[in-house]
């Protein structure tokens, strides 16, 4: 399973520092780094959500599910940021 429809697209893609993943637009948490990994398409890709109720899940292909949160839009927290926020 995979989360990775975004709206920014590849910004995000190729970036793996130590952090969270929130909704630029609300600041709600969606994924951890752990769970981020490379994927062919465009957008950042993530194995599973901060909580189950982090985000609404739409399916947009069999495999992957598109993120419904505020814009749609990722913003990332550094890990030594995270409680900060």
């Amino acid at each position: 399973m995979s989360f990775c429809s975004f709206l920014g697209k590849e910004f995000y893609k190729e970036h793996f520092k130590p952090g969270i993943y929130v909704c630029s637009q609300c600041g709600h948490p969606l994924f951890s780094s752990r769970s981020k990994y490379a994927h062919s398409s465009p957008w950042p890709a993530f194995t599973e959500t901060i909580r189950e109720d982090s985000v609404t899940k739409m399916m947009e292909t069999l495999t992957a599910y598109k993120v419904l949160c505020g814009n749609h839009s990722l913003k990332f927290v550094p890990k030594d940021k995270v409680d900060k926020q």
